[in-house]
Formats: structure tokens, C-alpha cells, sequence
């Protein structure tokens, strides 16, 4: 799927920056760039899931309400504590 770590990084850090809301945009931006620099690949495709779902599901992810089919990885424990 994606041919090096620095693809994966390049794709999530576009992503967290374009995402359709200014606040949205901001939040991501700064918790990707906190963090990003120190990831393995597995933890990169975990952050990628996570700047992939919709703003609603991160609003809500952020205020500790879970939906049961998102894997509550330490990924989005650092989104949640951020």
C-alpha cells in the first residue's frame, strides 16, 4: 500500500491538514505534528485510520464517547489526552 514510512507520514500530515473545518484542521495539525516524528510504521497506519474518520467520530472520540467498532488503540489515547 504504501511504499516507505516518509509516504505514510507525507499522506497523514496532508490529511490532519485539510479537513474540511478550520478547527478540525488546527486540532489535528498540531496533535499529528506533536507526535509523528516519534511513530513505527504500525503506529503510523493506526494514526492514518485515525485522521481518516470523519470530524463527528473525532469530536467524539475526543470527549471519551467510543464507538464500539473503533479499536481503542494507543494512538487514539494520545489523540484523547492531547
Amino acid at each position: 500500500m504504501f511504499e516507505n514510512k516518509e509516504e505514510l507520514k507525507n499522506k497523514i500530515i496532508y490529511r490532519a491538514s485539510y479537513r474540511g473545518t478550520k478547527e478540525m484542521d488546527i486540532l489535528m495539525t498540531n496533535f499529528v505534528s506533536s507526535l509523528i516524528k516519534d511513530l513505527d510504521f504500525n503506529e503510523l497506519k493506526e494514526l492514518d485510520y485515525l485522521v481518516n474518520l470523519d470530524d463527528e467520530t473525532l469530536v467524539n472520540i475526543k470527549n471519551n464517547i467510543l464507538n464500539e467498532k473503533i479499536p481503542l488503540t494507543n494512538i487514539i489515547k494520545k489523540f484523547q489526552e492531547f
